[in-house]
């Protein structure tokens, strides 16, 4: 028995196109929306502070009204990312500050490794909201860190705590996680010299 086939009518071919221009345009809209999600996350991030994201310039420190009458305690955590062979630690894990007075801290780096390698550290603050109040004036993490294999540093992080800071929060988190990111930035330099040279 042979299927005989149902000739579509105009207003069928009609349907069948709207439809196919709904579908193409769900997954341009789609498409799309992946693209702008990670910008939308960063401001959102930025606005929030729910992920613990920095500051990743410079604060200006502006010599706010220092609460004297209260203090926060705040810890340092370090990391190191897998293939990053570096030694790496806070020098001090564990300050007491008073918002709006100006502090700083060191941290420690050894490349105990038989290359020189480029490091770059990543801050995140927990709980998240915290990070909105932190003020670095000067950072480690604004720049790549180089040292030669064998060498050691101490590398500083200044900072005052907005006297804004929430009332509850009394204790917070600071860790700082060290990527190798040696290949990348000679990958940049090599890019900027051939770009120089033309």
């Amino acid at each position: 028995m042979s299927q005989e086939q149902i000739p579509s009518t105009p207003v069928q071919e009609q349907k069948n196109s709207r439809l196919v221009v709904k579908l193409v345009g769900i997954v341009l809209g789609m498409f799309g929306f992946g693209f702008a999600m990670v910008p939308l996350y960063d401001v959102f991030c930025d606005l929030t502070g729910i992920n613990g994201k920095t500051n990743e310039t410079a604060a200006v420190y502006s010599a706010p009204i220092i609460d004297k009458e209260r203090e926060v305690t705040i810890e340092f955590i370090t990391k190191t990312m897998r293939g990053m062979p570096w030694a790496f630690e806070a020098s001090t894990q564990r300050i007491k500050v008073h918002p709006g007075e100006l502090y700083t801290v060191e941290f420690y780096v050894r490349n105990p490794a038989s290359r020189d390698i480029i490091g770059q550290a990543i801050p995140s603050v927990s709980p998240g909201t915290a990070a909105l109040y932190l003020n670095k004036t000067e950072c480690f993490c604004f720049n790549n860190q180089p040292l030669l294999s064998g060498e050691e540093a101490f590398m500083p992080m200044q900072f005052y705590i907005d006297p804004q800071l929430p009332k509850d929060i009394e204790q917070f988190t600071v860790q700082y996680t060290l990527y190798d990111v040696t290949e990348a930035a000679q990958g940049v330099a090599e890019a900027q010299a051939a770009m120089g040279s033309k």
